[in-house]
């Protein structure tokens, strides 16, 4: 374990130090759709109220909207957009409809993918197309694409849409040409990140040699901070809980700390420090902001008599500290723009689109079918916990889960290595994870000689089970950047009790044995991530009647890692019949 952490570290200190020229690669899918659900009479009722998952919207949501020219990496055959009730979100689908000699099917069916991870791993070719498979078989099969994955988006005008899709579209080919196409070696690679590495550290000397300061602008420099501290006190007071907040208060003055350490005005800036913390701890009104700006101009002097001191400490210390806070900042932005958990997708994305899905396709009883893969599978058996608690109707006629379950405790699973992000304070010093930027740096490593990271493929598909170039797309297509908030719930899966909600106190598996809904568990028999025993896990708590549990995998082969049971050249004769075999007993 400890080597594959030191080999973890290596890849993402590569990725953030050769790619530092391509940081467009790290930038999250930023813009998400907005769109509207179709008024219904039928409403299904939920623990998480009766708006959650009625059909019912405002008249103030804008209408839906469809893409009629889609953008070249959708390769479904319509991209829907549904909006998120009060919120800024548009969430893209995926529909493949079922041609007119398949057999006709009752409900519609649902797939939703893994953490970090859009459409494509369900479709990744016209041969090994899990979507296009079940389309076949006569299912009107959606693909969701929850906030934050592939072509979804927020913040986008609906005149927009199309042409944000496309842009979308671009950046994640773009992404994946750039990783393909990149042809330096990697000791060359190694070079230019040493000798970046000690160009950085050249120092940049601005004063004489006796270490007098230069004049510099201190209302400028005044201005930043009280900016700063009033999105600390303001703006985040939506985001973060009250002791998150004091993390990243605290957080601010130890870096501002650093540059004054061993200085003569050390003690007056703890001083300081000690009220503007106490302010930003306190409810925003006229006069706190007041105060935050006097005693901004306050630390501000301070500083600048630090600034004219002879200590060679000082040297540079406008540019230091501007960059401490400009860094802050982008920092402070990440944690905005990455504010969603588990809870979101549960009680917001997955309910708006089934209801969307149902106003599309009308079945009788207002039910779907679902299949859901890793982080899918977790949200469908959340779903039918929460619902279980309450006595509430999921709207589910039945559910596959492929690779999934609510408690990892028992086993070996390789998502461990997440635990360190389990630390609140670690998620706010990391507030993302750029897995779709870190896996595509890595992949050369892994898929060519030496193999450095070769066990990166193990967690994703056994030997021989997925064709190298199907692989390659999945690698670099199919990964996104992960909010620190959404893993550091998903880390409660591997304590005592297994996953909670983001309050920490109601436990999924507490009631996932109240359901009434049909449940088929797969496992892949060489799984890493979610091994067979982490999928008994939950399985057995599931009414026996009403569950079937199968782990895919031979003795002497084949074996199914964790996308296999979805993409491997086995899984269409079989991991798909058996599926297609437990939804038409259901349907």
């Amino acid at each position: 374990m400890t080597a594959i952490q030191s080999d973890i570290r290596s890849a993402i200190q590569f990725a953030t130090s050769f790619r530092h020229h391509r940081r467009r690669l790290f930038l999250p899918r930023s813009v998400m759709f907005r769109q509207c659900l179709l008024s219904r009479s039928f409403t299904v009722a939920s623990r998480f109220g009766e708006k959650a998952f009625s059909t019912e919207t405002d008249n103030d949501v804008s209408s839906v909207e469809v893409v009629n020219n889609k953008p070249p990496i959708c390769t479904a055959d319509e991209l829907h957009y549904v909006s998120v009730d009060k919120s800024q979100w548009r969430l893209a689908l995926w529909r493949y409809k079922p041609p007119p000699q398949a057999p006709k099917r009752n409900h519609p069916l649902l797939l939703l993918s893994g953490v970090g991870t859009n459409a494509i791993g369900y479709d990744l070719s016209p041969g090994s197309s899990f979507a296009r498979y079940m389309c076949e078989q006569g299912f009107d099969t959606w693909i969701l694409e929850v906030r934050g994955a592939g072509l979804s988006m927020r913040d986008t005008d609906s005149k927009d849409i199309e042409k944000s899709a496309h842009a979308l579209s671009a950046k994640m080919e773009t992404a994946a040409e750039n990783a393909t196409n990149d042809s330096v070696s990697y000791a060359e690679q190694q070079t230019n990140v040493q000798n970046s590495s000690a160009e950085s550290e050249v120092p940049l000397v601005h004063e004489d040699l006796m270490g007098i300061a230069s004049a510099w602008d201190e209302s400028i420099l005044a201005t930043k901070l009280t900016e700063t501290f009033m999105r600390l006190s303001e703006r985040l007071s939506g985001f973060l809980s009250e002791s998150q907040s004091k993390l990243m208060s605290a957080k601010l003055f130890d870096q501002m700390s650093k540059l004054l350490e061993d200085s003569f005005v050390f003690e007056r800036f703890h001083e300081i420090r000690g009220k503007l913390l106490s302010l930003l701890e306190s409810r925003q009104n006229s006069a706190v902001a007041a105060q935050i700006r006097d005693l901004s101009q306050n630390l501000v002097n301070v500083i600048e008599e630090g600034q004219r001191s002879v200590s060679p400490q000082l040297n540079d210390l406008q540019t230091r500290l501007t960059t401490t806070l400009e860094d802050f900042q982008k920092q402070l932005d990440l944690i905005v723009k990455y504010d969603w958990d588990f809870d979101h997708y549960l009680e917001e994305d997955v309910p708006a689109v089934m209801d969307y899905i149902r106003g599309q396709t009308v079945p009788k009883d207002g039910k779907l079918l679902a299949i859901g893969h890793s982080m899918g599978g977790i949200l469908l058996y959340a779903m039918l916990s929460r619902c279980g608690c309450d006595g509430k109707e999921p709207g589910l006629a039945a559910v596959v889960t492929l690779a999934s379950s609510l408690d990892y405790t028992s086993s070996k699973s390789a998502l461990k290595l997440l635990l360190p992000l389990a630390d609140p304070a670690q998620a706010l010093s990391v507030p993302v994870v750029p897995l779709g930027a870190l896996l595509s740096a890595a992949y050369p490593l892994s898929s060519r000689p030496p193999y450095v990271l070769s066990w990166l493929n193990d967690l994703i598909s056994a030997q021989d089970m997925m064709h190298p170039e199907l692989l390659k797309k999945l690698v670099l297509n199919n990964f996104c950047t992960i909010p620190a908030k959404l893993i550091l719930q998903l880390t409660t899966a591997f304590k005592e009790g297994g996953l909670r909600d983001r309050s920490g106190k109601f436990f999924y598996k507490d009631h996932i044995n109240k359901t009434n809904v049909p449940v088929l568990a797969i496992a892949g028999d060489h799984d890493l991530i979610c091994p067979p025993e982490a999928v008994y896990e939950t399985v057995k708590l599931l009414p026996e009647h009403l569950v079937t549990y199968k782990v895919f995998g031979e003795q002497d082969g084949p074996h199914y890692a964790h996308y296999d049971l979805v993409g491997g050249r086995m899984a269409v004769t079989q991991v798909y019949p058996c599926i297609i075999e437990f939804l038409s007993n259901y349907d």
